[in-house]
């Protein structure tokens, strides 16, 4: 069963804002067994929309389009869909205006004829009740094809779609099981990768695919399968799974999707009741931030120093101005001192400290643009490594923090 998700709005195509509604749409469609052919944003423009349907039509069954259902003259979509199935009539929704009505007394905000419009829709079209917002969804099917009309309002459209959408979509249609699962790798790039399994790759059956997606630091492997059978497919990935495991048991951390490094050394952190301090200079702190936004984190982290500057390092973390002067700031040596200096401050298991070039320049240091220190203290031993993460300085920094994590985790695991 293929879908395909338009998204209306000029707004996406000048980069004034990102498209997540697509990526969260795709994700529940899959849930329920129905494979996202192809997305395309394109201009609230008549004749862009009515193109837009007529060519999607002939590749999906279901067509799900959001934006452009406001009240205002610039929303044209929901007469654009009026023309495209021929509907003349327009039916009124008194319980669209009531509940117009209903949330607009709640923030003070009057109710206008423009609000009106709102509450009209094509009669080809079956009313989506929208509890968040005041433009409803609609849902029509034309020629063995279900097209649905949602507001491009995030949270207006995830209600629509948890509420209305999917329940009529699984009422209306006979749909596969799609199942997936991802391995999480790190230390290890994918053309390495992918020699290690490449004999187990040959031997896919037809219905499971294998696909590597690579970012900073680590390789995440997602299994796909679809199948009418939900207890064979799940036995049968579950072997590939244990396949992978067995050839790459030294590089993967975690099985499931939303994995994160982060998690596993929050993990293996809070198992292990043992604690955390991190010195930050290029990383400006998104080691500290990274592992914050996981629940129960007050449980490990103990605090973070951000010390971009050299007189930072010195008045915070008493770096002295020797080893600075000696050795510049980006440095072994500098590195091993903020990390000694964070542990002891805050009386913290373990320390992670951070020095480097980011770029574009590189300041007053004789280190080149890419070059990053990354120490560990503990108790007993402060180990440095050096690494060379070249350029932008994005792909730097976030390096910079999966390989400080890296470090910090290997380090763990010698205690399991």
């Amino acid at each position: 069963m293929k879908a395909e998700i338009i998204t209306i709005g000029d707004e996406i195509l000048i980069g004034q804002i990102v498209d997540t509604n697509s990526q969260w749409i795709a994700k529940e469609l899959n849930k329920i067994g129905v494979s996202v052919y192809q997305i395309t944003s394109i201009q609230d423009e008549r004749q862009h929309i009515l193109n837009a349907l007529k060519e999607a039509q002939e590749r999906a069954a279901i067509v799900i389009v959001t934006g452009g259902l406001g009240p205002t003259k610039d929303d044209i979509t929901k007469k654009t869909l009026a023309e495209y199935f021929n509907d003349t009539q327009w039916i009124d929704y008194p319980e669209v205006i009531a509940h117009i009505k209903h949330l607009f007394q709640k923030i003070n905000h009057p109710f206008t004829d423009v609000q009106l419009y709102q509450a009209k829709l094509p009669s080809k079209a079956t009313y989506l009740k929208n509890h968040y917002g005041t433009a409803p969804g609609m849902w029509f099917f034309e020629s063995n094809t279900v097209f649905v009309s949602l507001p491009g309002v995030p949270y207006e459209m995830k209600g629509l779609i948890t509420n209305e959408v999917i329940p009529r979509i699984q009422q209306k249609f006979q749909l596969p099981f799609i199942s997936h699962k991802t391995i999480m790798t790190y230390g290890q790039g994918e053309s390495i990768i992918a020699q290690r399994i490449e004999h187990i790759e040959d031997a896919l059956p037809a219905h499971i695919k294998l696909a590597y997606l690579p970012s900073f630091g680590k390789v995440r492997l997602r299994l796909s399968g679809n199948s009418t059978n939900k207890e064979q497919l799940e036995t049968a990935l579950t072997a590939v799974v244990k396949k992978i495991q067995a050839t790459l048991s030294d590089i993967i951390v975690g099985l499931e999707d939303g994995f994160s490094l982060e998690k596993r050394v929050s993990e293996l952190l809070t198992v292990q009741r043992k604690t955390l301090v991190t010195a930050e200079s290029m990383t400006g702190g998104k080691i500290a931030s990274n592992l914050v936004t996981l629940p129960g984190a007050s449980s490990f982290f103990k605090g973070s120093f951000v010390t971009y500057s050299a007189e930072a390092k010195e008045q915070l973390l008493h770096v002295s101005k020797d080893s600075i002067r000696k050795y510049s700031v980006v440095s072994k040596e500098v590195a091993q001192e903020m990390a000694i200096s964070a542990r002891e401050k805050i009386k913290a298991d373990y320390a992670i400290a951070i020095t480097g070039n980011a770029g574009p320049t590189t300041d007053k240091t004789d280190k080149s643009i890419g070059v990053v220190y990354i120490a560990l203290a503990s108790k007993d031993t402060v180990v440095v490594e050096n690494f060379n993460f070249g350029q932008p300085r994005e792909k730097v920094i976030n390096r910079t923090v999966n390989k400080a994590l890296e470090i910090l985790q290997k380090e763990l695991l010698k205690n399991n």
